[in-house]
Order: C-alpha cells, then sequence, then structure tokens
C-alpha cells in the first residue's frame, strides 16, 4: 500500500490515478491523511495530472486549519493503493516526530499561557467598566425595587443592575 515516492512523476501519477474517483484519500472529508500526503508532495502536480492538482488545490486551502482536521496522521505508507510500495525514506520518520506532537487531552502550555492572558485581559476590561455603589435602606421609607427601578430609568447609561448584598435597617 502506498503511492511510491511522490516527489517522482511516477508517484505523483499513482497519486492521480487514486483520486480520479475519490475527493479525499480517506473517508468524505479533509483528514490527517490529506495533510500527510499534501506535506510528502515536492510541489504543485502539473496540469495534466487533473484529478492530483484538483486535490492539491482543494487541501491546500486548508492550510490554516490543518492542524484540526479530523484522524491521525500515520506513515506515508499506510495510504493509497494496495501493491504499491512506498520508496519515500523519510517517512517513518517524519511520521514517529508527529506523534510526539499530538496532544489528546488539549493541555498544551503555550495554548494555556495564551489563554490565560486574554481572559484576564477581558476580566480587567470588564472590571474597570463595572460601576458599584453601596448604600444603606431603610425598609420602612426606601424598598430596593424603588431603587433599581430609579437607577434602570437611565436607560441610555445604564443596561442591567445586580444586586450583590442587602444591607437593610
Amino acid at each position: 500500500m502506498g503511492f511510491g515516492d511522490l516527489k517522482t512523476p511516477a508517484g505523483l501519477k499513482v497519486l492521480n490515478e487514486f483520486l480520479a474517483d475519490k475527493s479525499y484519500v480517506e473517508g468524505y472529508v479533509p483528514s490527517q491523511a490529506d495533510i500527510a500526503v499534501f506535506d510528502a508532495l515536492s510541489g504543485t502536480p502539473s496540469a495534466d495530472l487533473c484529478h492530483a492538482l484538483r486535490w492539491y488545490n482543494h487541501i491546500k486551502s486548508y492550510q490554516k486549519e490543518k492542524g484540526s482536521l479530523p484522524g491521525v496522521k500515520k506513515p506515508l505508507s499506510q495510504y493509497g493503493p494496495a501493491g504499491v510500495e512506498d520508496t519515500t525514506a523519510a517517512a517513518p520518520a517524519a511520521a514517529d516526530e508527529d506523534d510526539d506532537d499530538i496532544d489528546l487531552f488539549g493541555s498544551d502550555e503555550e495554548e494555556d499561557e495564551e489563554t490565560k492572558k486574554i481572559k484576564e485581559e477581558r476580566l480587567a476590561a470588564y472590571n474597570a467598566k463595572k460601576l458599584q455603589v453601596a448604600c444603606v435602606v431603610e425598609d420602612d421609607k426606601v424598598g430596593t425595587d424603588q431603587l433599581e427601578e430609579l437607577i434602570t430609568a437611565f436607560e441610555d447609561y445604564v443596561q442591567s443592575m445586580d444586586v450583590a448584598a442587602f444591607n437593610k435597617i
């Protein structure tokens, strides 16, 4: 199973024939299999390899999302038609390196630091806009409902109001 060496015309011809009746290397949506084969190519297939060129241009449009595509990247020899030997020497080594980068639980430290920084910035901006008023209400004279109505009457300035705590005398 495999395409052969995808950097040679023979390997590209095998890929072109394989994609003659398929939109993707595996399945019905773009996946890590397509990215593995795409990365193994040395460049854009020639115009006479119309199926490979169509597939190449389509997968190229997913370059920004290539890490989020479904599936697991396997060695290049795992993809393609049966009976064709994969002659790409670097394929297994590249696949082993990629396995170390897979994070099944989303605990990548770089993303965590960026996410925390963004969250802190948003909280700081939110807290900078927030206005808190503290008051003590004599229940017999003024009710909290009356205060809420008076405050929310300024519709241009007040979107909503929350009572954080009650202090009644």
